[in-house]
Order: structure tokens, then C-alpha cells, then sequence
């Protein structure tokens, strides 16, 4: 038998009047206040707040923590093996030739990002060469994945999830040159 019963979501945005935004959680409980002034132009003294846009885009924002945080389904830990920490549990395989031909751009869209860049030194040969990266949060690791075309790793085995719903994407780097298969000959 299937429930009628409908959950909330985890956080919600509600509008509490016309200077204020309120995040509250699944159970009533205020977990920010965001204020706002549209008028601000008029007054020399409501320009330290907000506008009502920026507060909304703010409080969405907040409202979305707890979809950011929870674990994507397919997207599992790596296990155990020689090269994996407990703290760093969830890694990621790039083709080495893509790292060496890509290396300035994974590494500045890296930083953009505040991504975490760390090899683990693993060297892995299946159907080309392969250098195994870790990360501690999950959403890290599939951002990095699905940009860099990476291999999920789950124990010694490649695993190919399908990309998930609503994955918000890195922030592009500025003027810079793309890159063109004919400039690899």
C-alpha cells in the first residue's frame, strides 16, 4: 500500500514581510534571518542591507545546504585498499594523458573552485594509465568526476554511476584559451 503522506523538505525559504527573509527547517525552527531594504536608494541609512532580490537568491542558497550535503545515491566510498584513507574516502581516476595535456586548466579551475587537488600517487592500468585523486566530501569528488571526465573508483574496479539531477556546476575560468585537438599533434 502505498503512503499519502508527503514530507517537506528539509529547509524552506518563507518571506516574512517586506525587510525580512526567514529559513526555517522541517520542524518550524528558524535557522537564519536575512534582511532586506528595497528602498534603499531613497535613504542614506538602509545601505548597509540587503535588496530583497539579494536576500531571496541568499536565503535559496541556504535552503539548498542540506540537498548539497546528503549522499548521492551510486556515488559509494571507495573501501579499503593500500592507498585509502578513512578521512578521505571517496576517489576519482583521470586518464594520465589528460592530466598531462589538461594540467594548467585542472589545476586553475581547481583552485577557482576551492576543489581539493590531492593524488594519491596510485597508478592504475586498465585500458590506458590512470592517476587516482581522494577527496573527503562527496559533492567535491562528483564535481571533479563529471568536469574532468574522471572513473569513480570503488574498491580496485571503475564504477559508472549516472550523473545526477540538478549537479550545480564549477565556475569557468576567465580568458581562457580553448583547447583544440589539433594543437595536441
Amino acid at each position: 500500500m502505498e503512503s499519502s503522506r508527503r514530507f517537506k523538505p528539509p529547509w524552506t525559504l518563507i518571506r516574512e514581510n517586506s525587510e525580512c527573509y526567514v529559513v526555517k527547517d522541517a520542524n518550524g525552527v528558524t535557522l537564519a534571518w536575512l534582511y532586506c531594504r528595497d528602498d534603499a536608494q531613497r535613504y542614506s541609512f538602509g545601505v548597509s542591507k540587503l535588496s530583497a532580490d539579494e536576500a531571496r537568491r541568499i536565503g535559496k542558497a541556504i535552503a539548498r545546504i542540506p540537498e548539497f550535503m546528503m549522499p548521492r545515491q551510486g556515488f559509494y566510498p571507495r573501501g579499503g585498499g593500500p592507498r585509502w584513507r578513512a578521512d578521505r574516502p571517496y576517489h576519482v581516476a583521470l586518464e594520465d594523458r589528460y592530466i598531462r595535456e589538461h594540467w594548467d586548466e585542472i589545476y586553475a579551475l581547481c583552485r577557482l573552485n576551492s576543489l581539493p587537488l590531492n593524488a594519491t600517487g596510485e597508478v592504475i592500468e586498465n585500458d590506458g594509465v590512470w592517476r587516482a585523486y581522494e577527496f573527503t566530501w562527496q559533492m567535491d569528488a562528483i564535481l571533479f568526476w563529471e568536469r574532468f571526465e574522471g572513473r569513480w573508483l570503488r574498491g580496485t574496479e571503475f564504477h559508472f554511476p549516472e550523473r545526477p539531477e540538478n549537479l550545480p556546476s564549477l565556475k569557468p575560468l576567465e580568458n581562457w584559451p580553448k583547447s583544440s585537438p589539433r594543437d595536441l599533434r
